[in-house]
């Protein structure tokens, strides 16, 4: 063994000498878009480890070529199917916090919270950025009743097909998906990239692969798609301008948590709402909850 790779190993490097600083992370833009396409596997390997044993378990023959139509059909009509599409996103958010901790402290030789810039500036920070989701929220509200939000989506279809589907929704809208959609959009993936292409070019790469990934759920309201875009804008701007993750995540909370609020009272508010149709909790019934409510 020679004499340097015998000093490289025994010494830290300079980077684990000095504080981390988030804007110049120790990560590139290709480890970063790695982790962004293994987040996406697992929102799809994951869903099928839940889903095809349950088609098994309803008679459906793997060795049939019709399996994989059947399968499918399943998945999308039948409640019970939905909804362990869903239980299955939490061992997926699991899984994925667990790969951005190797990845960002290279399996713990450096300090995740401050590589990601998870910090506050003084408690007035917690106050404005859960005003600032709400604030937020309701501004994407209105931007997408302005465009047109009557349309049902495949995301509010999936949101009635139980009530154990809307719960586990809601619950996971809160306490893991901000989390997680903000270590990797604006932690992991800003950070490298605007050493590349600069800050303006990271907020707009970055807002719009995430406004990218929520269309297919979204796909048939345009509506819905820009308040998903402003949300993605604001959340990056915020990165952007603060230098820090944390208020990132706080207003992603307060956002998707004043959704959940919603979501786990429209179906007992819907009573005191003239409507005919079907129960399908569109934007616009949510801002005519707004309304009741408060």
């Amino acid at each position: 063994m020679s004499t340097e790779s015998t000093y490289a190993d025994q010494f830290p490097t300079e980077h684990e000498f000095q504080s981390p600083d988030p804007n110049n992370p120790v990560w590139g833009f290709g480890g970063a878009m790695l982790i962004w396409v293994a987040s996406m596997l697992m929102q799809i390997i994951f869903p099928l480890v839940f889903v095809i044993p349950f088609a098994l378990h309803r008679g459906l023959n793997p060795a049939s070529p019709d399996f994989v139509k059947g399968a499918l059909e399943l998945a999308i009509s039948d409640p019970t199917a939905i909804f362990l599409q869903m239980l299955s996103i939490l061992p997926s958010h699991i899984l994925t916090f667990g790969l951005l901790w190797a990845f960002v402290t290279r399996f713990g030789r450096r300090p995740f919270l401050a590589s990601l810039g998870l910090r506050w500036h003084g408690q007035m920070d917690v106050w404005l950025s859960v005003a600032g989701g709400i604030v937020l929220f309701g501004a994407a509200t209105s931007l997408a009743k302005l465009l047109g939000a009557e349309k049902p989506t495949q995301m509010e279809q999936i949101i009635n097909s139980s009530m154990a589907a809307r719960y586990t929704i809601a619950v996971l809208a809160v306490f893991t998906a901000p989390f997680i959609e903000e270590f990797i959009y604006r932690g992991v993936l800003y950070s490298a990239l605007q050493r590349v292409i600069g800050v303006s070019g990271a907020v707009v790469f970055v807002s719009g692969l995430f406004t990218a990934i929520h269309v297919p759920q979204y796909r048939e309201n345009f509506g819905v798609i820009a308040a998903v875009a402003l949300l993605s804008v604001v959340l990056t701007v915020v990165r952007a301008r603060l230098g820090r993750l944390l208020p990132c995540i706080v207003i992603h909370m307060a956002f998707n948590g004043v959704q959940a609020l919603f979501l786990v009272l429209e179906p007992y508010a819907r009573r005191h709402l003239p409507s005919t149709e079907p129960v399908v909790p569109t934007i616009s019934v949510l801002l005519r909850l707004t309304h009741l409510i408060f």
